[in-house]
């Protein structure tokens, strides 16, 4: 009788404790992050920035924290995403190019191709400090199982290993098939999903499986949108018909204007010149302004379509009460994008045997649609150039932050951050630990933390030093002096000077009037250059 009333006794206490959540671990202080990377989107294109695109709930975030307007990444996404893992620059963590075609790739330390055995990643150091980590999107960090997402750390993951891919079915853009990994596994795309909304339902998923453990997450939303081929559901193709009609020049004119008002550029800032390599709108045909058009209005939609999964996302964790514990990141990982596989470079004769860009198919699942240089200098109207450069066009790109530790609400900051400071700001609100024992090279990047929190004025000092080598390009920037070579193949002899407090469009180049500054800051390049393992042409 006893027996059978302790059992009784037993169960009904056990009821009770599952009824009353008594059962769930309690809570960990630390902080969830969430890490939002939209995939080429350009500088002036997000209403918190001024523009007409709409983005309510990108928006929602700003107003909830800070907008920076000197948010530095690399030129290109490879690059970009294997210093935003690693706080590290790109040659030490692996990604001196992008390109698979040069002759170190894979052989010289810093041309690997995939995360380096140099840098610790971020998301392995968040795991051992027990966070939850999870990922969904585009990875473009080694397509092999050995260089997949899980074993940089990412408990759970989905998404494309390549660099891009169509949004409705997971194909390429050159003759071999798109590589896609489910938690390092090859796996394949499910049919009839579009990626923006099947990378956010990954996320969600991954979040609620664990929810209630106790433990806090780090969730990498790596959105391919609104990267080419532009392409959007059926009924989001026509929501901004029209509104690009008067062109890209005004276009570029009216975004600058825009920034202004924003306060996001000063009020005494010029527009640099036009790129004279572009056709002014005014010498186009009616069909080519037709065709043009349209371009630029797909991009909107994309941009629309992701914030609104994005807002899904948001929506997501305010309903589950995870919001206000939850820092959010939002950014872009370079400047606006003008390649046009379509019409030119090496995949033209594949691309076009299998898509259909005729005007009525423009952003359906089967057409293949970018919008070139002359819309993505539109979208970087500030600045000098876009993606691929490492001019302030191709490497100065949105950020938002908001959440726990962002002590400031609707504000723009204005002060040098680069991407390279993420993973250590990250790691100190995790209370991790980034590896110090001498195997891997120590971070680049400084925490945000002591800003975020008001307890530090700026971020970096005014003599740090950032050296950046890609595509032949090069860049040494040391507070308000930038050092610039563009031209290929490299040569010192190219390097320009700018002040960009007084230039940020790099148009005067004032290598004659400070000379010594010119020589000091090649010393530093020369001295970093050999310090991160850069190699240059001349010396294969």
């Amino acid at each position: 009788m006893l027996r059978r009333l302790l059992i009784v006794l037993t169960a009904l206490a056990t009821w009770i404790s599952c009824s009353t959540g008594a059962t769930e671990t309690p809570p960990d202080p630390r902080p969830n992050i969430l890490l939002i990377v939209a995939d080429d989107l350009g500088y002036a294109d997000l209403g918190v920035f001024g523009s007409d695109i709409r983005t309510p709930n990108i928006d929602a975030l700003a107003r909830q924290g800070l907008r920076f307007s000197q948010f530095h990444t690399a030129p290109m996404c490879a690059p970009t995403r294997a210093m935003l893992l690693s706080g590290n620059n790109n040659h030490v963590a692996g990604m001196g190019e992008q390109q698979p075609s040069l002759p170190m790739k894979g052989v010289m330390p810093g041309y690997e191709g995939h995360l380096s055995d140099r840098v610790a990643p971020l998301p392995r150091v968040l795991q051992q400090a027990g966070y939850h980590t999870y990922m969904a999107g585009k990875w473009h960090l080694g397509t092999e199982a050995e260089n997949s997402p899980k074993q940089a750390g990412f408990e759970r993951s989905f998404g494309v290993v390549d660099g891009a891919a169509s949004h409705f079915d997971g194909r390429g853009f050159e003759n071999r098939p798109n590589i896609y990994r489910q938690d390092g596994e090859l796996t394949e795309w499910p049919e009839g999903a579009y990626a923006t909304e099947l990378y956010t339902d990954r996320l969600i998923g991954y979040i609620e499986a664990n929810r209630g453990d106790g433990r806090p997450f780090f969730a990498f939303a790596a959105y391919t949108s609104p990267h080419w081929p532009l392409q959007v559901p059926e009924d989001e193709l026509d929501r901004y018909a029209g509104a690009y009609d008067a062109g890209y020049d005004a276009l570029r004119e009216t975004n600058f204007a825009n920034l202004k008002d924003a306060g996001i550029v000063s009020p005494h800032a010029s527009l640099p010149p036009r790129n004279e390599e572009i056709t002014p709108w005014a010498d186009l045909s009616e069909e080519q302004k037709r065709v043009e058009a349209r371009e630029m209005e797909l991009y909107a939609a994309m941009v629309e379509n992701l914030d609104g999964h994005i807002g899904r996302l948001v929506a997501y964790l305010k309903v589950q009460d995870i919001y206000d514990s939850t820092l959010i990141v939002f950014m872009s990982d370079n400047g606006a994008a003008g390649e046009d596989f379509y019409n030119s470079g090496p995949f033209v004769d594949y691309i076009r045997e299998r898509y259909d860009n005729s005007y009525e198919n423009m952003g359906r699942p089967d057409s293949f649609v970018s919008y070139d240089d002359p819309w993505a200098e539109a979208g970087s109207a500030p600045f000098r150039m876009i993606k691929t450069y490492l001019t302030q066009g191709g490497i100065v790109a949105p950020m938002i932050m908001s959440g726990p530790g962002v002590a400031a609400r609707s504000e723009i900051r204005r002060d040098y951050v680069t991407l390279m400071d993420i993973a250590p700001t990250f790691i100190e609100m995790a209370g991790a630990k980034y590896p110090d024992d001498g195997s891997v090279e120590p971070m680049r990047g400084t925490s945000l933390l002591p800003y975020l929190r008001g307890d530090a004025k700026s971020v970096h000092p005014q003599d740090e030093v950032t050296v950046l080598f890609h595509r032949n390009q090069a860049l040494v920037r040391q507070g308000k002096w930038k050092l610039t070579a563009i031209e290929t193949p490299f040569d010192e002899r190219h390097f320009g000077l700018y002040d960009l407090e007084a230039d940020p469009g790099e148009t005067t180049d004032l290598s004659e009037a400070h000379p010594e500054k010119r020589a000091e800051l090649i010393e530093i390049w020369r001295a970093e250059r050999m310090a991160l393992g850069i190699v240059l042409p001349q010396d294969l």
